[in-house]
């Protein structure tokens, strides 16, 4: 498992149970949402200033080892 992986926590009880950087309610899915729209780390870090470079990698790693389990629907390229 990676070790990035152990700064992300799931609580039935926190944020409806999404996956949250550790020890704040800032989802996983927020940080790579910025990313993908192009936000830098830099500004991800300006908008969030509790968390940590870590933090922003941790959500990528999260979001490579969703990728290998689950499949999201993408158009067919011809």
């Amino acid at each position: 498992m990676n070790p990035l992986l152990e700064r992300i926590t799931i609580n039935p009880e926190v944020c409806f149970g999404k996956p949250c950087i550790r020890g704040t309610r800032i989802w996983v899915s927020l940080i790579l949402d910025f990313l993908a729209n192009g936000a830098t780390e830099e500004r991800v870090l300006k908008e969030y200033p509790t968390l940590k470079p870590e933090d922003i990698r941790a959500a990528i790693a999260y979001g490579a080892e969703m990728s290998r389990d689950r499949y999201v629907e993408v158009p067919l390229t011809k």
